[in-house]
């Protein structure tokens, strides 16, 4: 059994990585970090001509009709070059929720105008009192008292919250449910929005692995550029031993995510529960690896990697602003610890 990506997998990732390393600079996400809309779409723009908006959506509406599987090396990727989490929410994770539902109109009007990058949208996360990154959304996906609701931007009031990181700032959104916003209730509603928590999860995991990918490299090369006692810092075998160490914990957690990605794309074939696990497992590995390749990469630059304006700090903003998206570690170690050790463990079918 072949478990490797296919040749158009790899082919995707190859032409993405190539086109994105003179496009997504750190110059362009200071720029989407003011927040300017007109940014925003042009990257939209950019993207969609990569064919990364279409990727999940169906033929019928314009799209390439791909599934979860395909989303693991690009949504890696996007990590790497610590793009905004609003591209993979809009081409992925919102387009599985209007895949989800019975067929209706709004599909119809919503899934080719994503496809083309000419819409976005904004989902609300559980247990958060706000939407993140709402601002530029034309379409917006709320759960409220056990029911979804798709409501158009003209239908809502969106009051910024203060605290909030620049990457990943979060808004207070005002609006009135009702009948005709209303796409999904009851048992349906609670099923998507169960798939969509383990999709964004996974979503969080592969931009984390990317970020700490990209962070180990940004720290391998200023080691080569930073001298101390006449030597590069790089040369020293304390700062070897520390970023070999990184190494390990990426190359520990990229099987893991590949892995719940796999899990995701079948996940009728192996249940609700080891699905959890497999996804809050590479949730937790990628958040590891990322906090050991923020740590070291800060150590090798030392001071000056708190300034926004050295490219490491526009990757630490990033990273710090995932921590809780899609679930917080407690949940996450909790799905895990429940998987392992509940009453209903799935370690019981082997003892």
């Amino acid at each position: 059994m072949d478990f490797t990506f296919s040749v158009q997998q790899r082919a995707q990732h190859e032409k993405l990585r190539r086109a994105l390393m003179p496009l997504a600079t750190p110059e362009l996400l200071r720029e989407l970090a003011t927040g300017e809309v007109g940014v925003a779409h042009s990257l939209s723009v950019s993207l969609s001509e990569l064919g990364v908006f279409d990727l999940s959506v169906p033929v019928a509406n314009e799209g390439q009709g791909g599934a979860d599987l395909d989303w693991a090396l690009v949504a890696q990727e996007l990590g790497y070059h610590a793009l905004p989490s609003w591209l993979a929410e809009t081409a992925w994770l919102g387009v599985a929720c209007l895949n989800a539902l019975p067929p209706t109109p709004l599909q119809a009007h919503w899934l080719p105008r994503i496809a083309k990058g000419r819409a976005r949208l904004a989902l609300v996360q559980p247990g958060r009192p706000a939407v993140v990154q709402a601002r530029g959304a034309d379409l917006y996906l709320l759960f409220h008292a056990n029911e979804w609701h798709a409501v158009e931007a003209s239908a809502v009031v969106l009051q910024p919250l203060s605290g909030s990181r620049a990457l990943n700032e979060a808004y207070g959104v005002e609006w009135t449910p009702s009948s005709q916003t209303c796409v999904a209730r009851g048992d349906p509603a609670q099923a998507m929005m169960r798939a969509c928590v383990n999709r964004g999860a996974l979503s969080v995991a592969l931009t984390q692995l990317g970020l700490a990918m990209r962070m180990l490299d940004l720290a391998i090369d200023h080691s080569v550029q930073r001298k101390q006692f006449g030597r590069p810092v790089g040369s020293f075998q304390a700062i070897k031993h520390a970023l070999a160490d990184v190494a390990v914990q990426i190359e520990f957690a990229k099987p893991l995510a590949y892995l719940a990605a796999y899990a995701l794309a079948h996940a009728e074939d192996l249940g609700a529960q080891a699905l959890d696990f497999c996804i809050s497992h590479a949730r937790l590995a990628a958040g590891e690896a990322l906090q050991g390749a923020a740590r070291q990469a800060q150590q090798v630059h030392g001071a000056v990697g708190y300034c926004w304006d050295f490219d490491l700090h526009v990757y630490l903003t990033r990273g710090w602003a995932t921590e809780t998206d899609w679930g917080a570690r407690a949940f996450h170690q909790a799905r895990v610890n429940e998987a392992v050790l509940g009453e209903s463990a799935m370690l019981d079918a082997y003892c």
